[in-house]
């Protein structure tokens, strides 16, 4: 499983096949005393066996010291390889057609026995197809070559992703509990942000950790492309809605213009570097403006934002890779401390206003997105239930959202309000009267719509309003 996982790591390093060995392309066959090729010319561009069978064929000589060489191949492709005649192996199975090929794994290294090779002139065959890829890719055949057997570790790149991906996934997850309480589009947005981040370390890392059919490649790098598609979406969304919000709306649509515009480009590693520095570009102009208006917090995003524009054109083959998860970790993870911080600062007040509350009983203390409130109980006309919410309906016509759940209000409201459905306590100083609805009961008030009543509380209704001498007002049932 070591050696699988440093052989991957090694053939994401391995260069790629413009110099590695000088190739041609040739007519071969397989007979019994191994291949034949002939008619061989020089490979113009790169290798790409899609659709195709494909006889490879190279001169090297071999390659100085005594340490154990390989035959590596990584790409979208079945393959068998000779040296000097003798097979190395084969991974999955080349063949003329879909029918006739057995797909491979991505990644595969072939080890050379040192019997096998000459003093010069030794000759290298590669037998290729690729059938079953799904989208064609402008770089089937990645990396391939000779090179020292085992491969060295990569295992520090693969460990920084590692705990990149793991504070990004638990910042997804500080910030869904910090939605769950507060509700905020900022604390939602960051929630995704971080989640599709780590998300995408984890599928990164997927090559280095599974030796996956090459089938699964090309969907592998479309998922990468979404991923980082919908992060870029959602730094603008968050950067702007934070210091540019009258252009949140417009920046959105930019980027999204820009994302499409990012699938032409040739490569999907070009395609996810550009989808990315498109997120990155439109961002760092939203905290430009906010800069040249002098908000706080606006100086520290543009250059934090404008360093990672640097480091991605300074080290593109890095830009999709370790240095992205660094950026997101690095990017979401003090937002989430402040965002604790902040909380704390709000539980503090909250402390203080219920504190302040207690010597209010004519007050209820509304906790909702948008702070603690003091509401008096007479402009209280009805509280309806929404789940682990309640609706307060007021007699000015506003409607405020108030963390608590009815059953409870119910025990702590005073006798003047009165449970009359299951999802609904009115207050009797509003109601004028009832009138019979069926077997149920609807309850007039001062403003707004007629409230429900059930049918096993319209005898509780009715004696509390009499109780209340509203007896008048009530008229004879099935009047208003």
């Amino acid at each position: 499983m070591i050696r699988a996982i440093l052989m991957a790591l090694f053939l994401i390093a391995l260069p790629g096949v413009a110099g590695a060995q000088d190739w041609t392309v040739c007519r071969g066959a397989l007979e019994a005393a191994g291949p034949v090729v002939e008619g061989c010319r020089p490979v113009e561009g790169r290798i790409d066996p899609q659709g195709r069978e494909l006889w490879l064929r190279a001169v090297i000589d071999r390659p100085a010291g005594t340490e154990p060489q390989a035959f590596y191949v990584g790409g979208i492709a079945s393959s068998e390889v000779w040296l000097n005649g003798v097979k190395l192996g084969a991974n999955g199975q080349p063949g003329a057609s879909a029918a006739a090929e057995v797909p491979g794994r991505h990644g595969a290294a072939f080890p050379i026995e040192s019997s096998a090779w000459r003093p010069t002139g030794n000759v290298l065959v590669v037998r290729m197809s690729s059938f079953h890829g799904g989208l064609r890719l402008d770089g089937p055949v990645g990396r391939m070559g000779v090179a020292g057997f085992p491969p060295p570790s990569q295992a520090l790149p693969l460990a920084a992703t590692f705990l990149a991906a793991g504070a990004l996934l638990a910042a997804a997850f500080g910030f869904g509990v910090i939605h769950a309480l507060r509700r905020t589009g900022s604390s939602l947005i960051l929630t995704g942000m971080a989640g599709v981040a780590g998300a995408q370390a984890v599928l990164e890392t997927l090559r280095a950790l599974v030796n996956y059919p090459y089938p699964l490649h090309v969907w592998r790098l479309v998922g990468i492309w979404g991923l980082t598609a919908i992060f870029a979406v959602l730094l603008v969304s968050y950067v702007a809605g934070r210091f540019w919000p009258g252009a949140r709306r417009g920046l959105i649509g930019v980027t999204v213009a820009g994302l499409a515009a990012s699938l032409l480009v040739p490569g999907f590693d070009f395609k996810t570097g550009t989808a990315l520095m498109v997120g990155l570009g439109l961002s760092a102009v939203a905290a430009a403006v906010a800069v040249r208006r002098g908000e706080a917090g606006a100086r520290l995003t543009l250059a934090y934002l404008v360093a990672f524009v640097a480091v991605g054109v300074a080290m593109p083959r890095w830009l999709v890779d370790l240095s992205y998860f660094v950026f997101a970790a690095g990017l979401v993870l003090p937002l989430l401390m402040a965002e604790m911080i902040r909380l704390g600062r709000d539980d503090r007040a909250r402390e203080a206003v219920l504190t302040e509350a207690a010597a209010r009983p004519d007050c209820l203390t509304v906790a909702s997105a948008r702070g603690l409130l003091r509401v008096p109980l007479a402009q209280i006309i009805a509280v309806v239930g929404a789940d682990d919410y309640v609706e307060l309906r007021l007699a000015d016509g506003r409607r405020l959202l108030h963390a608590a759940r009815l059953d409870r209000l119910e025990t702590e409201l005073p006798g003047g309000f009165l449970r009359v459905h299951r999802s609904v306590i009115a207050n009797l100083a509003h109601v004028q009267g009832y009138e019979r609805d069926g077997g149920r009961g609807r309850l007039l008030v001062g403003e707004g719509a007629p409230l429900p009543i059930s049918r096993n509380r319209l005898p509780a209704v009715r004696d509390a309003l009499e109780g209340a001498s509203l007896a008048a007002s009530v008229g004879t049932p099935g009047q208003g």
